[in-house]
């Protein structure tokens, strides 16, 4: 079986291609860096994490993106002995502009270097490239609308339906007129827009009603590619939005894929709520559904219900490959373990470093831990909603400016950490700084208060998280006995739903090593090792 989901943790809007034998997903990645996931299957049971594709300054420079901005749902396609992606590099979320720049790369290889970045639109986000039958290439994105009025009969005035434009490969720009070809269906929202052709039909799967609770894939088709689209006599493909119950919520946004063998399946996005506030803590994760055609040439899930399914029928031959319980990081190898992301900047070297000193990762100190510019932030995905991690540091700060250790991370309003800082009266000392919340104005408390002398030498740090609890702890690096530090705190505020609400911000929690100077010195901390272990 299919165990959803396939990609745990924050893995959102993914786009799946199948080349041969093989099953790539491609998934979005916002302010983190290298940007973009993708990962590779031969079975659609097993998935490996094989390439982060905009890995340089010419490609991606995130630098001042807003929390939940940066590169927004990724469309991975393969034509013409080549793999293209396509792309949004979001510039403003809060407000009336979205500023979502649209870019094309390609590769001859997943995992080899790709091409950089051929500007495309800025007219919306969600874009995707189809290559139809006949060599054409066609362009589709949502259209973005600032304005309180629409004219298209779009239900949401700012989701403004898709747009379609044919993209000359040759030239490399958009050529030919542009048309609304579906203002989407009453669910409203409509975004993440992928074509594909079947039966001499052309269908289009979309996602509706925001990236919350009441999500949704919808579909519609059309016997020429401009349209008119007729929406799915179900209008929901996959969709939890009247199911509070459904162990998968949030399902919408995804894309369909064939196997060789021409069983039909289809990705989508999910949640999976802790009570009692609802929060996934995991973020938006990828799933999959198996779906069938029927006599009408309609595509229906399956089980004959929209609510996606925690297991799903695998192509035969597909077997399971237990995942280890525990990850443990040694930061001996040269180069970042593959697990790890960083925030924004193309410019790694000045953040951190693995061969200044042996063994060990260096953190810079930079910008505060909130910084949209500069921060030193390295750090793994939440992958379970039980887990523990531990890390060894030393550090050295002078001032209470200067701190460095160990973070549970959503975004600059959203995160706890158990810092190693300076303090006037304690001398070395353990402090946690928290932010629960991006209201009311986001401002930090300090959980342990002026928080507790630790004397000189390397210090172990833990975090461990059950559900909706989490707890610090320390001890003398390699001593017997962990000292809990301050009280349990909401780990469930780092969290999608924290804050503000389920549209307040989208991506996930991540579990990592910081280090900051405000002072403008560059003082951080070395890292000796990383260890992360489920526990449920």
């Amino acid at each position: 079986m299919i165990r959803n989901p396939i990609l745990p943790g924050f893995n959102p809007d993914p786009s799946i291609c199948r080349v041969g034998q093989d099953y790539y997903i491609a998934t979005s990645t916002f302010e983190w860096y290298p940007g973009v996931q993708i990962h590779h299957s031969r079975d659609l049971v097993n998935w490996t994490l094989v390439k982060r594709p905009l890995e340089r300054r010419s490609q991606l420079d995130m630098r001042g993106n807003p929390d939940s901005c940066g590169v927004w749902a990724p469309c991975l396609s393969h034509a013409d002995g080549l793999f293209w992606l396509v792309y949004t590099d979001v510039k403003r979320f809060d407000g009336s502009f979205k500023d979502a720049h649209n870019y094309i790369v390609t590769a001859a290889s997943v995992e080899g270097e790709w091409s950089d970045p051929v500007y495309v639109n800025s007219s919306g986000f969600d874009p995707s490239l189809f290559h139809d039958e006949d060599g054409r290439k066609w362009f589709v994105n949502m259209q973005w609308n600032h304005r309180p009025e629409n004219h298209t009969g779009a239900a949401h005035n700012a989701f403004d339906g898709i747009l379609l434009q044919e993209w000359d490969a040759g030239t490399k720009r958009l050529v030919g007129p542009v048309k609304n070809i579906f203002p989407g269906t009453k669910q409203g929202l409509v975004e993440a827009p992928h074509l594909f052709r079947r039966n001499g039909w052309y269908y289009l799967t979309t996602a509706e009603g925001g990236t919350g609770y009441n999500h949704t894939v919808t579909m519609a088709r059309s016997r020429t590619i401009d349209g008119p689209y007729e929406a799915h006599p179900d209008l929901y493909l996959i969709t939890a939005k009247d199911h509070p119950d459904a162990p998968l919520q949030r399902a919408g946004h995804g894309q369909y894929v064939e196997t060789p063998d021409g069983e039909a399946y289809h990705t989508h996005l999910c949640g999976r709520p802790l009570e009692p506030l609802r929060r996934c803590t995991l973020g938006r994760e990828t799933a999959l559904q198996k779906c069938v055609w029927r006599d009408d040439d309609w595509l229906y899930l399956e089980r004959g219900s929209p609510v996606p399914a925690v297991e799903v029928e695998a192509p035969p031959g597909a077997v399971p490959i237990e995942k280890p319980v525990s990850m443990a990081y040694d930061f001996s190898e040269g180069t970042l373990p593959a697990d790890f992301q960083w925030l924004r900047t193309p410019e790694p070297e000045r953040i951190f470093s693995l061969s200044v000193r042996p063994g060990h990762l260096r953190l810079f100190g930079r910008e505060s831990i909130g910084s949209w510019f500069e921060q030193a932030l390295v750090a793994r995905r939440q992958e379970h909603h039980d887990f523990r991690v531990e890390t060894v540091i030393e550090a050295e700060p002078e001032v209470y400016q200067q701190v460095a250790g160990l973070t549970h991370y959503y975004n600059r309003y959203k995160f706890h950490a158990l810092g190693l800082t300076r303090h006037e009266v304690l001398g070395r000392a353990l402090t946690i700084l928290s932010c629960p919340g991006d209201y009311p104005d986001g401002n930090l408390t300090f959980p342990a208060g002026s928080g507790v002398a630790v004397g000189e030498g390397p210090l172990d740090l833990a975090a461990e998280v059950h559900g909706n609890d989490l707890q610090f702890f320390w001890r003398p690096a390699g001593a017997d006995a962990w000292r809990a530090i301050g009280p349990v705190l909401d780990a469930g505020v780092v969290s999608d739903e924290g804050g503000r609400g389920e549209h307040g911000s989208f991506t996930g929690a991540f579990i990592g090593l910081f280090a900051f100077d405000i002072t403008g010195s560059g003082r951080g901390g070395d890292f000796a090792n990383f260890r992360y272990t489920a526990l449920s």
